[in-house]
């Protein structure tokens, strides 16, 4: 008996310790622990990540962690742009939505907010306060991809076969750019491709690319923004031997040509 009872007492002692141990990882709490409560929606927990280059409105959620956006910070959100919103680990609220007349966008549980005027950081630190203020997610983790632009244009000059001032929707590559002005046109020079751009200081700044070896994938496709200039030039030989073939055939049909281009301009 005596030894029947040791027995049970450690097994006694081996239960108690496995429903402590069992307690203390949290049993079934554990595994519902970000299970929303009604009307209730939790993200996945991450570790919160410091916001930077916000404005006064943003600066209250930098704990908030909210994603960096992939335009440029400068830009503002304006009607008609197009929105793909994210929030991390809670695959119901993401919204590919379109900033209406008013400036306003819907979003679940938490309505109609006003974007138009706000960076994207700003408009994600303001989705994050509304989710996580109105008690609907902790620490959420907003992220916004600007599909498509509606003020942002790039210009495209030069030779090309369909020259003009293009909206600049979404990301869109040099490549892309000289794609929608029908590529270049017969006298183009695609080794000698300049990209004029504004700095924010006001200074212009420009860059030679080599489309050919871009093509080829030995360069670089840089990426393009508002109020790009691009401007294709031409091929001085071939100018000039087009001008002087030009010239020739002028003359030998018109014979008065080249006495008048000679009184017109005297040496």
């Amino acid at each position: 008996m005596p030894h029947c009872r040791s027995i049970l007492y450690r097994l006694h002692s081996l239960l108690f310790v496995a429903v402590v141990a069992y307690g203390l990882t949290g049993g079934p709490a554990a595994a519902q622990q970000g299970t929303p409560m009604r009307g209730e929606v939790t993200a996945a927990a991450t570790p919160p990540t410091a916001s930077r280059g916000l404005d006064a409105p943003a600066r209250k959620l930098q704990e908030a962690g909210a994603v960096p956006s992939t335009v440029d910070s400068d830009y503002k959100i304006t009607p008609n742009d197009l929105l793909e919103i994210e929030v991390f680990g809670v695959s119901e609220l993401k919204r590919t939505v379109r900033v209406n007349t008013s400036g306003q966008i819907a979003m679940p549980l938490i309505g109609t907010l006003s974007v138009a005027g706000l960076t994207p950081a700003d408009a994600e630190a303001l989705i994050a306060l509304q989710y996580s203020g109105k008690n609907f997610l902790q620490d959420p983790q907003v992220s916004i991809f600007v599909k498509e632009f509606t003020t942002q244009r790039v210009t495209l000059d030069g030779a090309l076969n369909k020259p003009g001032v293009y909206p600049l929707t979404g990301q869109i590559t040099l490549l892309r750019a000289l794609a929608m002005a029908g590529g270049g046109g017969q006298l183009a020079d695609m080794e000698n491709v300049m990209l004029f751009r504004m700095t924010p200081a006001g200074k212009s700044e420009s860059e030679k690319y080599d489309v050919l070896k871009i093509r080829k994938g030995e360069a670089p496709d840089p990426m393009l923004q508002n109020d790009d200039v691009v401007v294709v030039n031409r091929v001085e030989s071939r100018v000039t031997l087009r001008d002087s073939l030009f010239r020739d055939i002028i003359d030998t049909l018109n014979p008065f040509a080249s006495s008048y281009r000679n009184v017109a301009t005297p040496n």
